[in-house]
């Protein structure tokens, strides 16, 4: 016998022993790091050239670093086109760390990649091991590369198995690929790469308008002598009726809660009504709770803002306006309250104080604050955002609003996105399809390309200064 007796040359035991040996050589002097599978969800009918893929899914495993030639000198080279990253880096990995918490994973993702038109036996065969076109992020460099090349057959069969995959990868050059893992690290490596359009954005509002009504007799103001306790709903709000003829003034309470107990923070006006004589009864009921009590004071024979009625709600209200109503002259000027809906409208106005001293047949202005200039809501980082006008729809890469030191100067609001389908068009707003944030298209710049290594223009501007184009003939004398 030519072999060593005392090896099995092949026994489980003594491949399982190799195969301890090595994750725990690379667990010891390796370095931790993330894969990221390649989606396919297009390829070329012809020769299955990837057209749609995306990565999405991370998981960390330990690798060994067999070389560093991407931090070496003399790894990026020169070409007519510009300068070219050759970095290159090469990676062990334990075969059953793959196959144990890396593969089992990739089986549920099976169906995007049959969308591309690959086989089921062809994927097969792909998750079973690292494949060609997956991501590796190296944290240490903060760099992401793709596996160029995976070795499964070194060490040859030693004992009769192999033990670890060696993933040739060189530096990953973007190609408009969704990367959306959740980690920001990672995320953020992409953030610059590929073709960027940048839109310049303001809110997507209109400015409310609102209408007051004046009476005499109205209810001015409403005294809470007792907010009472244990409100889970707001109470009902009832006032006695004036004489014949004129109008029961309306309100709404409005609930708080202090310590664990529900009790009534304060009533609001939603009609003043007209001819009260004598402060009205108000009577406070339902809402589960008890012990609010409310008395209130009226105008008498002076006029007061009894109404106030929404001509235009408008739009793109982030918080409640401010509203203000014009000044009696002599007297005590109204106050009101706003609150704005779901749609970020202007939802109602209610009267705090209704003021006293008005002019009869003179109703006085209202005037409501102007909404948010830099509309509503914040974009999240890869989400989808739609033009309402044009359809186009692109990825978020950054969202940023600068705000001015300097007073009266209007925020600035800048949107990246990137894979576009199309054109957005100046004017349109652009709906967020998660945080529907809104806002509008104001301005854009459709040719921006991030590229820390492009010069081109940098080089055509310097070159005017060597030669000059005024002349007819700029190389010499006829």
């Amino acid at each position: 016998m030519t072999l060593n007796p005392f090896f099995l040359q092949g026994s489980p035991n003594e491949q399982f022993l190799v195969q301890d040996l090595i994750n725990e050589q690379i667990q010891i002097f390796g370095v931790e790091v993330y894969y990221l599978p390649r989606k396919i969800f297009k390829t070329d009918d012809i020769i299955r050239e990837i057209q749609s893929s995306k990565f999405d899914d991370v998981f960390m495993i330990e690798a060994y670093i067999n070389n560093y030639d991407g931090y070496a000198p003399d790894s990026d080279i020169m070409t007519k086109f510009g300068l070219r990253l050759k970095n290159e880096i090469s990676l062990t990995i334990s075969r059953e760390r793959y196959e144990e918490f890396i593969a089992p994973f990739l089986e549920g993702i099976s169906s995007g990649i049959r969308e591309g038109r690959i086989t089921e036996y062809d994927f097969a065969d792909l998750i079973t091991r690292p494949k060609e076109g997956d991501l590796i992020y190296f944290p240490l460099g903060e760099r992401l590369f793709e596996i160029k090349r995976v070795e499964h057959e070194k060490p040859f069969y030693q004992l009769g198995t192999n033990y670890v995959y060696e993933l040739s990868c060189e530096l990953y050059e973007y190609e408009n690929e969704l990367i959306d893992t959740a980690i920001e690290e990672v995320d953020n490596t992409v953030e610059d790469e590929g073709y960027i359009t940048s839109l310049t954005l303001v809110g997507t509002a209109r400015t409310a308008t609102v209408t007051a009504g004046i009476s005499s007799g109205a209810v001015t103001e409403v005294f809470l002598n007792n907010d009472g306790s244990g409100y889970q709903t707001a109470p009902t709000i009832t006032f006695s009726a004036p004489p014949v003829g004129f109008i029961t003034a309306t309100a709404v309470g409005i609930t708080t809660r202090v310590a664990n107990v529900q009790s009534l923070l304060r009533i609001e006006l939603t009609n003043a009504g007209s001819g009260y004589v004598t402060p009205p009864t108000i009577t406070i009921s339902g809402g589960s709770g008890t012990g609010a009590a409310a008395t209130c004071s009226i105008g008498g024979t002076l006029f007061s803002v009894s109404s106030l009625s929404i001509t235009d709600r408008g739009n793109g209200y982030a918080s409640a306006p401010v509203v203000t109503i014009g000044s009696p002259g002599t007297g005590t000027t109204a106050t009101a309250i706003a609150t704005i809906n779901a749609n970020t409208e202007v939802d109602s106005i209610r009267i705090l104080n209704a003021g006293i001293g008005y002019t009869e047949g003179e109703a006085p202005t209202v005037s409501v604050a102007g909404f948010s200039t830099i509309g509503v809501g914040t974009f999240i980082y890869n989400e989808i955002v739609t033009g309402e006008l044009s359809g186009t729809t692109a990825r978020v890469r950054d969202f940023r609003t600068t705000v001015s030191p300097f007073p009266g100067v209007l925020p600035v609001t800048n949107l990246r996105v990137s894979l576009n389908t199309g054109k957005f068009s100046v004017g349109e707003i652009i709906v967020g399809s998660i945080s529907s944030a809104r806002y509008v298209v104001s301005d854009y710049d459709t040719e921006s390309y991030d590229n820390p290594y492009d010069v081109n223009e940098e080089i055509e501007t310097e070159a005017d200064d060597i030669l000059d184009f005024t002349e007819s003939n700029p190389f010499g004398t006829y």
